[in-house]
């Protein structure tokens, strides 16, 4: 969460603000992120930077499998997982491990 603070106050700064308003992240649902953890390290972490009265959103992505033997993308919620419509077993992950900064409000 520091390294995300650290990004919106440099691209803040960058566009001339002065306040950050929002913070918008994605994290995917396989990412190992513990949403809980960042919103907690975001609460003691912005008091004092430009993002001290930002609301914090984040997006959950489900995890996007791709099948190569029937050309299908499919929701699921283990990482080996079986293709709904042909049964083969899929280790392709399309999304789902991402956390990525989306968008910050500023002014």
């Amino acid at each position: 969460m520091q390294a995300t603070l650290d990004t919106a106050a440099r691209q803040a700064r960058a566009a001339g603000a002065t306040r950050i308003h929002a913070l918008r992240l994605r994290v995917g649902r396989l990412s190992g992120v513990v949403t809980d953890a960042l919103e907690f390290a975001f609460e003691a972490l912005r008091p004092g930077t430009l993002a001290a009265d930002a609301k914090l959103e984040i997006e959950t992505v489900p995890a996007v499998m791709w099948c190569a033997s029937c050309r299908t993308e499919f929701e699921s919620p283990e990482f080996l997982c079986e293709c709904p419509a042909c049964g083969e077993v899929s280790g392709e992950l399309r999304r789902g491990r991402e956390m990525e900064l989306v968008s910050v409000e500023i002014s």
